[in-house]
């Protein structure tokens, strides 16, 4: 037997009827239909949002601030290591619009960051948003300058 689209249905007893709840007092489910007297749970419309816990801080609230788990906004940068950075001229200016030209990174996307795999033994002026401390350590260890610029122009 082929299953088909207009074949399928719930498996017997699966599925149930919603009561119908009555109002009058004879009409099984009494005045209240089973929800109380007073209160909010018994007041018309949904009583409460999914996941509310009576006013304390609900669990989806509570949980991402602790550990492991995925940042909300995170920064995102155009990496290089300083081993790469070995390719230009000895006392050149590296921004990330000198190192698209010449060919070390693809795209402008995101600010840059230069991180500290490899050695570099020319002297360079590195222009960047971020640096990790071994490749600031290497590029001033080789003679050069590191400048930091603020990276909320690249949002």
């Amino acid at each position: 037997m082929t299953i088909k689209l207009d074949s399928l249905k719930p498996n017997k007893g699966s599925r149930r009827r919603k009561l119908r709840k009555g109002r009058g007092i004879a009409a099984g489910q009494g005045a209240s239909c089973g929800f109380g007297m007073r209160g909010q749970k018994s007041r018309s419309g949904r009583p409460t949002r999914p996941g509310f816990e009576g006013g304390q801080m609900p669990l989806y609230r509570r949980v991402p601030k602790l550990k492991h788990f995925p940042l909300v906004n995170p920064k995102s940068y155009s990496i290089v290591n300083v081993a790469s950075l070995n390719q230009l001229k000895d006392g050149s200016k590296v921004n990330l619009d000198v190192l698209v030209k010449e060919g070390i990174l693809t795209s402008p996307k995101y600010p840059l960051k230069v991180l500290g795999n490899g050695n570099l033994k020319v002297k360079l002026n590195v222009q960047a948003a971020a640096f990790t401390m071994s490749a600031k350590s290497k590029i001033e260890g080789a003679g050069g300058t590191c400048e930091t610029f603020d990276y909320k122009k690249f949002d």
